[in-house]
């Protein structure tokens, strides 16, 4: 069954942020769909430095990642892909679509012309480290964040 990516549509707003709340980190940040989810797919889906992707299996929608690309004064004036919010429908977990998915990123920020591709991953996540890892990912900086609400 091969699986299909696509840039998101509003309809598909209440799918992934049912996807990125099937997720023990996540889950208590998350919250149920609603206005502010809606008000922040309109400021992604506006700006062409970002892209929503969903994963379709027979029609159904079973991925999700945040693409966004940076452009930057370092690395020589290097673009740079920021992944994130990557999630699998856990039902399908297992099956290799997340590398699948990862790879179509791959090739997503070469075609782009990005030098580098980047990603932060919660400390707690052993299983997306090792995944990363395998990716050919490198642990070479340490992140911080500071809520600001």
């Amino acid at each position: 069954m091969p699986v299909e990516f696509r840039i998101a549509r509003a309809e598909d707003v209440p799918i992934v942020v049912a996807l990125l709340a099937d997720d023990v980190v996540a889950a208590g940040r998350q919250g149920d769909f609603g206005d502010e989810h809606r008000a922040a797919f309109a400021l992604i889906d506006a700006d062409p430095g970002n892209e929503l992707i969903v994963a379709e299996l027979d029609g159904e929608v079973v991925g999700t990642m945040q693409l966004t690309y940076i452009p930057g004064i370092s690395r020589r004036g290097a673009l740079r892909m920021q992944i994130e919010a990557v999630r699998i429908a856990s039902g399908v977990r297992g099956r290799g679509l997340g590398r699948t998915m990862m790879e179509w990123a791959l090739d997503r920020a070469r075609s782009r012309g990005c030098a580098l591709v980047q990603l932060t991953t919660d400390k707690s996540r052993a299983d997306a480290h090792r995944f990363y890892d395998s990716l050919g990912f490198v642990a070479s900086h340490e992140g911080y964040k500071l809520s600001l609400t």
